[in-house]
């Protein structure tokens, strides 16, 4: 109160103006204290927005500067990682040695790439990096020394060190890539080393396999047409105990069957203990599946461990294999210039061109200009041979060949045997200068055989001569060669054609006349003359009633005479089976020649023999064989 009242005469001092608006100064008073809060937050408001662009861009370019660390971070992090180089003494076969290998091998091509940038970190590390890459040039040069230096040492399997070998290829791969000078030494050492092994095996081999070849082998005077009787000069040794032997394949062909021809080798010293003795191609065949054998595998090995290829693995194989190769080739040749059996020379011919079809299935071709320096050899020979056994034959004399004897001539049987034999061989590699050869001996065979029929003095035992001679060339070259060879179509004609002349001269003795009144009746008919016979009724007559009272012995003397000539007793089976049907055509045509109108009225056509029943009665007199 006392306040109050000192207050009172204080509000007494203001005019009356200034106390009449009060109401209206408070508002503007307040809009303007209001208008300079807002003026002042307004300006904190720009003041921030600037501090947001600011902070903005502050934030990209701290973005922009992280994502340039994070790469440079990243292509640091992977230099340095390349740079790092782990230093390991390991020894050489361990797994931890190859791997590091192929890590230091990765190092030293990164720094060889960085070398080409001038990276300055690159020299920090290029000294260690040297240095480790002669060390391991070091020790994989020992290494691989030491297990090519083991290959020399006796009864030592070389596969297996090879296989070792092998195993480490990338070995050699990081001295090629490396140290260029080691690696052609390694080379070098290894092809000078394989080299003298493969000539010192295949030496041996070859040496121990002709120890166990036949004692008795063909000479020049062993040929088709040699007599056996002949006599050869005092000094010359004897003949073959039997001549046939190299004309006749037997079981020799067997070397060409899948079973033997990439069967096992032969052990000589275990063929020399059991006593066992081989002819030519099958030591040819252990011998030359053992160079396939052997020079597949080591090209195979060449081209991979090596890293070869074309014309570069040819050459490789040819500097480690090519004294071996040389080797065969001069002792082929030694033996092909003496050689007298066509047989063996032609089955070494068919084992070489079967290896050369598994070489080449194989997709190898270290062998291809091998196998055809062999068949180089070997061709020409087998053609002279077979020249000379033609000549043989071309200069045989018949009358030196001993007596004259019906069955099969014993060189038509060695002809039989040797084109049977080279016809069943020709077969699954087919050549024509084999069968332009044959072809040239089947015709000196068949002009032999006419010369040897011409001894004999009667046109009867002539024919049998040669049937039984043509029969036994064909029936052996049926049994191996295919029917539908020109050999066998020939010799068919020729059988033919001599059976039929030789049924017609057996039955002429008999029925003889008969026959030659049908042929001749048969003709007359054709030319409408046949009323000049008319007055032959008495040889009419005779003819019937002769046929009726003999025919029976006749067939059964022809059918016995028949199996006495033939050897081959199907043959002669064949041949009286022919002689009856041709007699019972003969009959046949008696009966139609004799019911002509100028025959009708002869009485002694009643004696005829009823046609069916003459054909029951010869077929019981047929032989079954």
């Amino acid at each position: 109160r006392q306040d109050h009242d000192t207050m009172a005469p204080m509000i007494n001092l203001f005019p009356p103006l200034s106390l009449a608006p009060p109401h209206s100064i408070l508002p503007s008073l307040f809009l303007q204290r209001m208008e300079g809060m807002l003026s002042g937050f307004q300006s904190d408001l720009s003041s921030i927005s600037s501090e947001i662009q600011t902070l903005q861009q502050q934030s990209v370019s701290m973005s922009v500067r992280l994502k340039n660390r994070q790469a440079v971070h990243s292509h640091l992090s992977q230099l340095v990682d390349e740079l790092v180089v782990v230093i390991v003494d390991n020894p050489v076969m361990e797994q931890e040695f190859l791997e590091q290998l192929h890590e230091l091998n990765n190092k030293i091509n990164f720094a060889k790439e960085l070398s080409f940038r001038e990276t300055l970190s690159c020299s920090d590390i290029q000294d260690i990096v040297d240095h480790l890459k002669i060390k391991a040039v070091t020790k994989i040069r020992e290494f691989i020394l030491q297990k090519i230096d083991s290959f020399r040492k006796p009864m030592t399997n070389y596969q297996i060190p090879q296989n070792t070998l092998f195993k480490y290829r990338f070995f050699y791969q990081f001295l090629l890539a490396n140290e260029r000078t080691v690696a052609k030494e390694i080379r070098d050492v290894y092809v000078d080393t394989m080299s003298k092994i493969y000539y010192s095996y295949f030496k041996s081999y070859s040496g121990r396999l002709l120890k166990v070849q036949y004692e008795e082998v063909a000479d020049k005077d062993d040929l088709m047409g040699v007599e056996d009787t002949a006599k050869k000069g005092f000094f010359s040794k004897p003949s073959l105990k039997s001549r046939n032997t190299i004309f006749t394949l037997g079981q020799r062909g067997a070397v060409l069957s899948p079973a033997e021809l990439e069967g096992p080798i032969l052990i000589p010293h275990t063929a020399q203990r059991g006593d066992c003795r081989y002819p030519y191609e099958t030591l040819f065949r252990s011998q030359h599946y053992a160079l396939l054998d052997n020079g597949c595998r080591e090209f195979l090995f060449l081209s991979d461990f090596f890293m070869v290829a074309g014309n570069s693995a040819l050459d490789l194989f040819n500097s480690v294999m090519g004294k071996t190769l040389s080797l065969f080739l001069k002792s082929m040749s030694t033996y092909v210039s003496d050689c007298y059996d066509s047989i063996a020379v032609f089955l070494c011919i068919h084992i070489i061109l079967r290896f050369r079809a598994i070489t080449t299935k194989r997709a190898i071709p270290a062998l291809d200009k091998y196998w055809e320096a062999v068949l180089e050899l070997l061709w020409p020979r087998f053609e002279l041979i077979l020249e000379m056994n033609i000549q043989s034959i071309r200069n045989t004399d018949p009358q030196k060949l001993g007596v004259l004897d019906t069955r099969p001539h014993y060189i038509t049987r060695r002809y039989e045997e040797f084109s049977s034999a080279i016809v069943s061989i020709n077969q699954t590699f087919t050549s024509e200068r084999t069968h332009t050869l044959l072809g040239q001996l089947q015709v000196e065979v068949e002009n032999f055989v006419l010369k040897m029929a011409a001894e004999f003095p009667s046109r009867r035992d002539q024919l049998i001569f040669l049937i039984n001679n043509y029969d036994m060339m064909l029936n052996v070259l049926m049994e191996r060669a295919a029917d539908d060879s020109k050999e066998v179509e020939g010799f068919q004609q020729l059988l033919q054609a001599r059976s039929q002349e030789f049924i017609e001269e057996i039955l002429s003795s008999p029925f003889g006349g008969m026959i030659a009144f049908v042929k001749a009746s048969e003709a007359l008919i054709e030319k409408g003359q046949l009323d000049r016979l008319k007055n032959d009724e008495a040889q009419i007559t005779q003819l019937i009633r002769g046929f009726s009272s003999t025919w029976k012995q006749s067939v059964e003397a022809l059918s016995q005479d028949v199996m006495r000539s033939f050897t081959n007793f199907k043959n002669g089976t064949g041949i009286i089976q022919g002689a009856l049907t041709q007699l019972i055509q003969y009959y046949h045509g008696f009966h139609k020649v004799l019911s002509q109108p100028t025959f009708r009225s002869l009485a002694v056509r009643s004696e005829l023999i009823n046609l069916h029943h003459l054909m029951v009665e010869v077929k019981k007199h047929k032989p079954n064989f």
